[in-house]
Parts: structure tokens; C-alpha cells; sequence
């Protein structure tokens, strides 16, 4: 078998030529986003269906058979996140200089763990990550990694806590040298990120501090305090908090001043999980609300998030750099990367828990190039005028009750008859946010704030105009009279 023979070859004018009908597609899709629903509504059954339940082909189909075919399973049978009126789950639009740079990515398919694998594209994913801590005003020297979105930004900060604030040797001694617990601290409005961390990285659940949260749904700091000065007390070991610039469910950011210096009196590892919200630091109306975001020993943000840029992107930021290197690297004999001594080479191998990596910093490196400061700057702005929009409506209208706007995330609910229970109006708004979901004009998702279910608005898509917000009222009217 030669090249010319291998299953998996295409011919240059074949593939050329089929190149150029999708980018038609791929081109026309984002024309026409506006025109589609968001979601087709489908059941798993009838996404089965259309996939096919056949088992894997003895024989292989051509190159224009195949993407053609998935082209139009994917057209067709999918969420549209980059619609205009995708306002759910926390997930950036998408660009199209993103589509372009994962064609690139994987054209050149460089190995991104080791610099002599992938050069150019190591050194691009260091310019992004000095950009993006550029952004939020934290030290351009930090040590960071690209990984694939928030949990994995968040376990890296964690990992890096556990090593460096643990009292004994715990790469090679463990988890239980020592005579007490492990403990960390965060609010009940932490993402469950923190649950998994605790549980996969073996200090179990019990580890976990839950902080309740005060009216702001901001953790509070005193209970914060006394908890560890309790488990000191106790013989247990304290050695992380975790602040949050923006949670999941209302956008809310806690005190990260106030929890710094809290960190710096009890010698704690301060975490912040701004995977979402902290893209907004940069903004000049929005600085005050992170004030001592740059105080943390390691943030986690995802340009998948608030940069816009196609999945998957996370990033995590480490204040000291060498305390990545501390925490994960091993240098086995097999691994043998020549070090240069004017400016050694990067090995990202060393600096989180995957060896082979992919390129996934091209796609945002190119979007932050393409838009520059002063347009990412305009997005993001964009998008929280347009929550605070959503918020104004919403307070206007009799038929609906607003609940809080913060960032970009505006919660509330449908009212339509005055003196209803809670419990009713709980199942209500839980009936209609699915069936908003199965009708697809709009995609909304939900929150519970002291027992009331609400539904939820997070805008990170600079596709959404002034005309999408203020027609949203009359579609949720619509498909509650269906």
C-alpha cells in the first residue's frame, strides 16, 4: 500500500474541491443562524434514528459521501449555541476566525506537549496566556496552561494548592502522612467542580467547607473564618480557599478583596474560579466589583466562555510558575527535550496533566487578535447591557417578577395570574422553561434561589441584538397560551 492507496488519502483536487463546499456550508450556516431555531427540540430516540444503529462498516465510503453526510446530521440535529437567542447553559457564541483556526490546528496537528513537538505552537499559546493575564491585570510572568475548560482550569489550581500548602511531602509521601484532614472552603454557590476535585484527587467530599452565602449570594466571610479557625483547632490541615467571580447561577462575585486577605492571615491558598465572570475585570465599569481578583495565587477563566471562542478552551493562571512545575512535572528518560540556555523551550507536559496535547490556543489566539482589546472590550459590554435590558423589561411587565441581574446573567419568572403559591408558580416556571426549550425560538435555562424556581438568562453572545431582548417576553407569553 502507498500513500496514493492508504484508505484515509484524498487527492489534492478531490479534497480541494470538497474543501470548498464546506467552507459554502460552514459560510452559509453562520448567514443564516437567525433563520434557524436554536434547538430542533428532538428526543434522543429520534437523534438515534438519524444517526443509524448500524455497526461499524466492513467497507469504507468515499471522502464526499462522508462529509457530506455528517454535514447534514450536524446541520440538522443540533443545538445552535452561536444562535442569537442561545442564552442558557454557560457556552460562548463561536466565531468563525475559530472555525478557520481549528482547520489550521489540526492541518499542522502539532503535539503541544513538548516544545521541540510543536514550537510555533507553543510559543502562541504563551502569548495568549500573557495576553489574556494581561487582561485581567494579573502578573504577565504567572505560569499557565490551556486546558479544556473550567473544571479542568479549577482541578489545576486545586492540584497546585494540595502540593504547595500541604505540611509534608505529598508527591511522594500522600494524601495521609499527616495526622489530620485536608480541608477546603467555599460557597454553597461553588460550581460542582469542587466536588469532583475533591473526590477523583482522593480527599473525599467530607474535605469540603460548604460557606453558606449572605443575601448578596456572596460568601460569607465571617462563618468563613470561624470554619477555619475550627478545624485548626481541630488538628486539621486548612490549605484552600475558592472565591467565585461570577457563579453559574446568578453571576454573582464574591468579596475577593475581603477573602485575599483572609487567605494571607491564615496562610491559604486563594483560588479564584472565574471561569465565567472574570473576563468582565477588564471593563472599567465592572473593576471595582474584582477588586483583588489579582491577588489570587491562581485564577481559572475560559475563553470558551466570555472570549467567544469555539470549544474547547479553558485556561489556568498560577501566580508563581514554578509552583506548576512542582506540582506536575516528572521527567522520565524517554523524555528527552534538548534545553536551550539563552530562553529554554516550554514543555507543557510539565505543567498539567496532559502529555499529548493538542493546539486548542490557536483558536483563541487568533480571535484575540482579530478583535483586539477595544473590541473584546465592546463585547463584553455589549452583552451585559443587553442582560441589564432583559432585567428592565422584566421588571416592567406585570406578568412577570425579576429577581437580580449580575454580569450577564438576568433570573426571573413568569407570573400570570397575581396571588399564586409557590409551590405552583415553582412547577410552572419549571414546566415552561421546558417547554421554552423544546419550541426553540429562544433557550433560557433555570436557577433556584431560596426555593423558588427561576428561570435564567446568561448572555455571552455578541450576536444577541436590542430587537432578540425586547421580543423575548412575547415568545415566553406565546408558548405558555399553547
Amino acid at each position: 500500500m502507498n500513500k496514493q492507496d492508504a484508505p484515509l488519502h484524498i487527492p489534492t483536487e478531490e479534497f480541494r474541491e470538497l474543501g470548498h463546499w464546506l467552507v459554502d456550508q460552514v459560510a452559509d450556516h453562520f448567514a443564516t443562524l437567525r433563520d434557524k431555531k436554536v434547538t430542533p427540540g428532538q428526543t434522543p430516540k429520534e437523534v438515534r434514528n438519524a444517526l443509524g444503529r448500524g455497526s461499524f462498516p466492513e467497507e469504507g465510503m468515499s471522502a464526499d459521501e462522508v462529509v457530506k453526510r455528517a454535514t447534514e446530521l450536524l446541520m440538522s440535529n443540533s443545538l445552535m449555541d452561536g444562535h442569537p437567542r442561545f442564552w442558557g447553559y454557560i457556552i460562548g457564541s463561536g466565531t468563525q476566525i475559530g472555525t478557520l483556526a481549528d482547520m489550521l490546528a489540526a492541518t499542522i496537528n502539532p503535539n503541544a506537549g513538548g516544545w521541540e513537538l510543536a514550537p510555533m505552537a507553543i510559543e502562541i499559546e504563551k502569548q495568549t496566556i500573557a495576553w489574556i493575564a494581561e487582561w485581567i491585570d494579573y502578573p504577565t510572568d504567572c505560569g499557565g496552561i490551556l486546558v479544556s475548560g473550567g473544571a479542568m482550569a479549577n482541578y489545576i489550581g486545586f492540584l497546585t494548592a494540595k502540593t504547595i500548602k500541604t505540611p509534608w511531602e505529598i508527591r511522594s509521601k500522600g494524601l495521609y502522612a499527616g495526622q489530620g484532614q485536608l480541608k477546603l472552603y467555599c460557597s454553597q454557590e461553588t460550581h460542582t467542580w469542587v466536588q469532583k476535585a475533591a473526590d477523583l484527587f482522593g480527599l473525599g467530599t467530607d474535605a469540603i467547607e460548604w460557606i453558606p452565602a449572605d443575601a448578596n449570594l456572596r460568601m460569607d466571610l465571617v462563618e468563613l473564618e470561624q470554619r477555619v479557625k475550627r478545624d485548626k483547632a481541630d488538628g486539621h490541615f486548612p490549605f484552600l480557599v475558592i472565591g467565585t467571580a461570577g457563579t453559574v447561577s446568578t453571576g454573582t462575585v464574591d468579596d475577593l478583596r475581603a477573602a485575599s486577605e483572609l487567605c494571607k492571615r491564615h496562610d491559604l491558598w486563594f483560588h479564584i474560579d472565574g471561569a465565567y465572570g472574570a473576563p468582565a475585570a477588564h471593563l472599567p465599569q465592572c473593576r471595582d466589583l474584582f477588586d483583588g481578583l489579582v491577588e489570587a495565587d491562581s485564577i481559572a477563566l475560559d475563553p470558551h466562555k466570555w472570549f467567544y471562542s469555539p470549544q474547547e478552551a479553558g485556561c489556568a493562571l498560577v501566580r508563581n510558575k514554578q509552583h506548576l512545575l512542582d506540582t506536575f512535572s516528572y521527567r522520565p528518560p524517554y523524555y528527552h527535550f534538548e534545553e536551550f540556555e539563552d530562553e529554554p523551550g516550554t514543555n507543557f507536559y510539565e505543567y498539567g496533566l496532559q502529555n499529548s496535547r493538542g493546539f486548542r490556543a490557536l483558536k483563541v489566539w487568533m480571535g484575540l487578535l482579530q478583535a483586539g482589546k477595544s473590541g473584546m472590550q465592546e463585547m463584553i459590554a455589549h452583552d451585559i447591557e443587553m442582560a441589564q435590558l432583559l432585567y428592565k423589561l422584566v421588571d416592567e411587565a406585570d406578568d412577570f417578577e425579576a429577581f437580580q441581574t449580575n454580569l450577564s446573567i438576568t433570573t426571573f419568572r413568569y407570573v400570570p395570574e397575581s396571588q399564586m403559591a409557590e409551590k405552583a408558580l415553582n412547577e410552572l416556571n419549571e414546566r415552561l422553561m421546558i417547554r421554552i426549550q423544546s419550541d426553540g425560538q429562544v433557550f433560557v435555562t433555570n436557577a433556584v434561589i431560596d426555593g423558588r424556581y427561576l428561570m435564567r438568562a446568561c448572555i455571552v453572545n455578541f450576536r444577541t441584538t436590542r430587537e432578540d431582548v425586547e421580543g423575548f417576553l412575547d415568545i415566553v407569553r406565546g408558548v405558555y397560551q399553547k
